[in-house]
C-alpha cells in the first residue's frame, strides 16, 4: 500500500461479507490505528488496515454492481 493515506470520514459506508452492510462510528487518520463499526446494531472494534484493504473495497463493488 502507498505511504500515502486518504482520511476516512465517520459514517462511511462498508460490507463485511459475514456481517452484511456497517459503517464507521470514528474517522480514520492512520492505517495502524483501530476503529469502531456499526453492523446490525452492534459495535465492532476493527484495524483500520482491515476497514481499508477489505471492507471498503467491499462496499465500492457492490455499488459498482448496482449502478
Amino acid at each position: 500500500m502507498s505511504d500515502e493515506f486518504k482520511v476516512i470520514q465517520p459514517t462511511t459506508t462498508v460490507f463485511c461479507p459475514e456481517r452484511g452492510e456497517g459503517w464507521t462510528l470514528t474517522g480514520i487518520t492512520n492505517i495502524n490505528e483501530f476503529t469502531s463499526v456499526m453492523f446490525n446494531g452492534t459495535r465492532y472494534t476493527l484495524a483500520a488496515r482491515e476497514i481499508i484493504e477489505q471492507l471498503l473495497p467491499n462496499q465500492l463493488a457492490r455499488e459498482t454492481q448496482n449502478s
